[in-house]
């Protein structure tokens, strides 16, 4: 059964790449499994059909057959295990690629989201600088572990798997909002050999025409 995904019908990214059904997106593309996508309004996602799906309102949501998930991280998660290409066949090696799955999630993005959204929302407010100061400290502390682990590799735990899909996903936010990823030359070559990949090529095409379309509307 092809599995249905949702995605922003006019997404705030404008095309960037940087919405999470990029993502699942990737995933699935890299995995080799066909899918089909749902658009949804931005009102269209607060009503009781798509709040069925996701309680929160957001996407992207996952739909395959009598399985429905939401939460990027989860869906990744389930594609991975059900497909061959993105876990370790390794028991202890699919076990620390969950572990970078959860370290680019719960880790490495909140600051980082964080970071942009403040840019957004408290750009006016007195504490502003003192604000991204701060948060801008805590991305580095993190970017420094993060660099610290990578070294010379070229993924984070041998062969590229899912946590490598997610931390580069992840630090493209980054790249896309800020320079501070300039600084670490071994993480801006990772995340270029993450966007060299021809799934991620074929994800963010797809991903780019939806906005394309929605603009020449």
């Amino acid at each position: 059964m092809t599995p249905i995904i949702t995605a922003f019908e006019r997404s705030p990214d404008r095309g960037a790449g940087l919405a999470r059904d990029m993502r699942v997106r990737w995933a699935l593309e890299e995995v080799g499994q066909p899918y089909e996508v749902r658009l949804l309004s931005f009102k269209a996602m607060k009503e009781p059909a798509h709040l069925a799906l996701h309680p929160f309102g957001q996407i992207p949501t996952y739909e395959e057959g009598d399985l429905t998930l939401f939460e990027s991280g989860a869906i990744v998660f389930h594609i991975a295990e059900r497909h061959a290409g993105l876990l370790p066949e390794d028991e202890n090696g699919r076990a620390r690629a969950v572990a970078w799955m959860f370290a680019a999630l719960n880790t490495v993005e909140p600051p980082i989201f964080d970071r942009n959204l403040a840019k957004i929302l408290e750009r006016d407010e007195p504490w502003y600088e003192q604000r991204l100061q701060a948060l801008e400290e805590s991305i580095r502390k993190r970017l420094d572990g993060l660099s610290g682990h990578l070294g010379n590799a070229d993924w984070l735990d041998g062969a590229f798997s899912a946590g490598d899909l997610l931390m580069v996903s992840v630090l493209l936010r980054l790249k896309k909002s800020s320079d501070i990823l300039d600084e670490y030359p071994n993480l801006s070559a990772y995340v270029a050999r993450g966007e060299a990949r021809a799934a991620y090529k074929r994800a963010f095409e797809a991903q780019l025409a939806v906005f394309t379309a929605a603009s020449a509307d």
